[in-house]
């Protein structure tokens, strides 16, 4: 298991200014929807963007902490 504000700074780690919102969909604690807005994600494409959630995340996928995500990725402007 592993809580909403740890997958929050295991993102804002690689992505200091992101903006990150995390539900747990189903009561586990390993399966979430997570929303990341970042300028990090400006003009890369929606594959890229998921790549560089899942490079943030990768320890806790990898030791089961995390079993399934569903993400979106927006872009700011950094205003």
């Amino acid at each position: 298991m592993i809580t909403n504000d740890v997958v929050t700074s295991y993102i804002q780690c690689v992505m200091p200014d992101a903006v990150v919102s995390v539900i747990d969909l189903k009561g586990t604690m390993d399966h979430f929807k997570l929303k990341v807005v970042s300028v990090a994600f400006v003009g890369k494409p929606i594959m890229d963007r998921h790549r560089m959630i899942y490079q943030a995340l990768d320890e806790p996928m990898k030791d089961g902490r995390i079993h399934a995500l569903e993400i979106t990725a927006e872009a700011t402007d950094g205003s």
